[in-house]
């Protein structure tokens, strides 16, 4: 299988690929604990030109991960976007990490990591808000992220963590 991950741009194309995947993913990672009326309610809120605006913006980045030029997987990285246990004067960069499960290998992993390791070097600290449940929670872990505190995550407000990674600058 041949996996790629690339910087994308907020085009239709782009959009349409990382709905795509949140569709998907947003039905496996709440199947059992949300009603799927509710998860097609919410899917069919999702506004693709307000996504387009926001990957426009100069402050977010979205990294695609394609096997076999089929989309799997993205993360979206918002430079400036704090939690508030992010010490002032830090430069804090919050991160999405999203596989589809079909498509969760290690090469699939490391693939999107690397890409987003390599776009996220500019800043002091990054964290990712994770539902507890996510099976790239252990993954996200072994990398070097720390959990800071219990949250809620996601559209429906489900148990997470809050997650953090200092970044030391060499």
């Amino acid at each position: 299988m041949d996996i790629i991950s690339k910087f994308t741009v907020g085009s239709e194309e782009g959009i349409s690929d990382l709905i795509a995947i949140i569709d998907s993913s947003v039905l496996s990672l709440h199947k059992d604990f949300v009603s799927e009326e509710d998860i097609k309610r919410y899917q069919n809120e999702i506004d693709p030109r307000k996504m387009i605006n926001d990957l426009n913006d100069l402050s977010n980045q979205l990294i695609m991960t394609y096997a076999d030029q089929k989309p799997v997987g993205y993360s979206i990285i918002k430079s400036g976007s704090v939690h508030s246990g992010i010490s002032d004067g830090k430069r804090a960069t919050e991160i999405s990490f999203v596989i589809l499960p079909e498509f969760d290998s290690p090469e699939t992993r490391q693939s999107l990591w690397k890409k987003c390791r390599a776009a996220i070097s500019f800043t002091d600290v990054i964290w990712i808000n994770m539902l507890a449940h996510d099976p790239l929670l252990e993954f996200l872990k072994e990398t070097g992220f720390t959990t800071i505190s219990d949250a809620q995550a996601g559209p429906f407000l489900l148990p997470s963590y809050l997650l953090e990674m200092q970044i030391s600058k060499n």
